[in-house]
């Protein structure tokens, strides 16, 4: 397990530094320019100082290394500096925002905990709600409670988030008034008040995401708990005189989990990625809008940065799920 990990690890070097010069020759690419919202007043010469300023003076491939050095090495001492109080970084350049004119880490970090408070408790809830529907609509399969669950998750799958989001606003937001239609990123919870309006202005956007992360998550439990429940090892497992709860939470459960940890994991990284439209539905200030917002002001640092660490993400979240299904199942051995 160890020799799979450091291969693995080994190979995902050259691949992140793939994915990275990949995206910034997109970014390179695409039309647009970082200075396109500067007043047509600033005369040429003022608006081609701060294009050299921004670093656009120079050949792509300059500017794609120097991004390389501050994403791996600048910023890790940067935060090294501000962990246990040393100066490594002696004041060295990070990666500065076009549009913000800060550092994109500061940005992110400051936009982080609205994102993994909505969007990573949808996914919570979502996997706590799918997996028990999963377990029993395979169990009591064609009963009423498993098309009740299937009629529920094809339409939490079919339906896109923006609609969803919409109808919620306008039945629970507008009409009945029980939530507040937009999210408050200002909101800090003191006190018992301020902790129910927080819960309160969660709700919506929660159940948009938990809904559609369930829908997902939970056909796939019942796929795998179908496909195990045939097999010779439960008849050989009820023929022993094991109870059916010990059948199917010890034995069957746990090598159904396996194909749907895939899916669990490779979902993790849209925790940190922020659920895109959600976010520009109900106003969150999260990393989704974070991204959106850095697209149209061409802000090529931040989109490299964002996409880069999504990437980096889902690299490592498809390493621990193949780690996990060596834990799950002892019949896969990566030696």
């Amino acid at each position: 397990m160890l020799n799979f990990a450091i291969r693995r690890l080994l190979l995902a070097i050259p691949t992140l530094l793939f994915i990275s010069l990949v995206i910034f020759l997109l970014l390179e690419a695409s039309p647009g320019d970082p200075l396109g919202n500067v007043p047509l007043t600033i005369p040429p010469e003022v608006k081609e100082k701060m294009r050299e300023a921004l670093g656009l003076g120079q050949a792509w491939y300059i500017r794609y290394a120097l991004w390389l050095k501050q994403f791996f090495w600048v910023e890790p001492v940067y935060w090294w500096d501000q962990v246990f109080g040393t100066d490594f970084s002696q004041d060295a350049q990070r990666i500065i925002s076009f549009q913000s004119r800060s550092p994109v880490f500061d940005v992110i970090a400051q936009r982080l905990p609205q994102t993994l408070t909505v969007v990573g408790m949808s996914y919570l809830v979502g996997i706590l709600i799918a997996i028990p529907i999963g377990i029993l609509s395979a169990y009591k399969q064609y009963s009423w409670f498993d098309q009740l669950g299937t009629f529920v998750s094809m339409i939490g799958f079919s339906m896109p988030t923006f609609f969803t989001g919409v109808v919620l606003i306008i039945i629970f937001g507008v009409k009945l008034q029980w939530f507040p239609s937009v999210y408050d990123t200002t909101l800090q919870v003191r006190d018992w008040d301020s902790l129910v309006a927080q819960i309160r202005q969660m709700v919506m956007p929660v159940t948009v995401l938990a809904l559609y992360n369930a829908a997902q998550i939970s056909r796939f439990m019942r796929a795998s708990m179908l496909d195990n429940l045939g097999q010779d090892y439960v008849r050989t497992a009820r023929a022993k005189g094991l109870g059916e709860r010990k059948v199917v939470l010890k034995h069957v459960l746990r090598n159904s989990l396996i194909p749907v940890i895939t899916v669990i994991a490779l979902g993790l990284p849209t925790v940190f990625g922020g659920a895109i439209i959600t976010e520009q539905v109900f106003k969150v200030n999260g990393l989704g809008q974070l991204l959106i917002s850095a697209i149209h002001a061409n802000d090529i640092p931040m989109v490299l940065t964002l996409t880069f660490i999504f990437a980096i993400l889902i690299v490592a979240f498809t390493l621990i799920a193949d780690i996990l299904y060596g834990i799950l199942d002892p019949r896969i051995r990566y030696d």
